[in-house]
């Protein structure tokens, strides 16, 4: 991973082999930020796990196991209550038939490179907690 920072915008990129989670969860821990919006991603992944949330609140998920072109990620990124970095991250997968494949994001190893754009929340207080009957863990703002 290597990142730049221009004021509150935080570019990173992103090798093969690591997890998009993971990476900006650390990237977090480092730059020592509590917030952030994730504007963009772009790149090719594999082992892509995506999904979606039924309305019983129960996830679901499929995973494109070869590189997958990542057309789209955004999402966000706040602290629990004990502090951890979580990422609530969605995307839009492109298969090599280019048939798009998007939801919710769960898991993604960079297979070629991956490119995000983070804007950092400097002032914003936010925690994740869990929903009770819920898979969810909710966005709460202090």
């Amino acid at each position: 991973m290597e990142w730049t920072r221009s004021g509150d915008d935080v570019f990173v990129r992103l090798d093969p082999g690591e997890e998009i989670h993971a990476s900006l969860q650390a990237l977090a821990d480092e730059l020592g930020f509590d917030a952030a919006a994730i504007t963009s991603g772009i790149g090719r992944t594999r082992q892509s796990t995506y999904g979606y949330m039924d309305d019983d609140h129960k996830y679901h998920r499929v995973t494109l196991e070869g590189g997958s072109e990542l057309v789209t990620l955004q999402g966000n990124l706040a602290r629990r209550e004990s502090g951890e970095a979580f990422t609530h991250l969605h995307a839009t997968f492109s298969d090599d038939d280019l048939k798009p494949h998007a939801g919710h994001m769960f898991t993604a190893t960079v297979h070629v490179v991956a490119e995000i754009h983070l804007r950092v929340l400097t002032h914003a207080i936010m925690t994740r907690c869990p929903l009770e009957n819920s898979e969810f863990v909710a966005l709460k703002f202090d």
